[in-house]
């Protein structure tokens, strides 16, 4: 099964990634939403500490297999599909907390394998804002965008930077490089 047809978008917490994949799905684009925080979401309401303020090595395990139901679930879809995140960001994120990286998600990374262009979103301190799920300061949401660049380039894909731009634009922008 050929999965050029799944593009990630990636970077830091509050660069605009979520805001650009309603975007995309507002325009008929297939889509899958990013699993930190429904993971986050999921922890708080059962009461669980698979969370990144509490066990993260926890919470990377349920993003791991969160992210491994998204590929599958992308890869049997027709047409382009954005996914708010991949398989490599778990890897960055654990990389980022200082944990180390199980094989299986190194080997995870290898075998499921999205298009060679991914496209970051860079950190953007003009739109950067905290809430209830997003507790990291702008230094580590900074971090968080270089680290996953990093991980992504190590593996081999093709970084493409997204515009500081509105939502439309960034859709006009992604839109034209998948072709859709």
């Amino acid at each position: 099964m050929t999965t050029d047809h799944l593009f990630v978008i990636t970077g830091g917490p509050g660069s605009g990634k979520s805001s650009l994949i309603a975007g995309l799905a507002g325009c008929g684009v297939a889509t899958m939403p990013e699993a930190g925080r429904a993971i986050i979401r999921d922890e708080v309401t059962a009461g669980g500490d698979a969370l990144p303020w509490k066990d993260r090595q926890a919470f990377a395990a349920q993003m791991l297999d969160r992210e491994l139901r998204s590929y599958r679930e992308a890869a049997g879809l027709a047409g382009p599909v954005v996914l708010d995140r991949g398989i490599p960001d778990v890897i960055g994120y654990l990389r980022l907390c200082e944990l180390p990286v199980p094989v299986a998600a190194e080997r995870a990374a290898a075998a499921f394998r999205y298009n060679r262009i991914v496209f970051v979103a860079p950190h953007w301190p003009a739109i950067y804002a905290q809430d209830a799920e997003r507790k990291q300061d702008e230094a580590e949401a900074a971090a968080t965008h270089d680290m996953m660049a990093r991980v992504y380039a190590e593996l081999g894909y093709d970084l493409v930077p997204l515009p500081l731009a509105t939502v439309a634009e960034r859709v006009r922008f992604v839109t034209e490089r998948i072709g859709f």
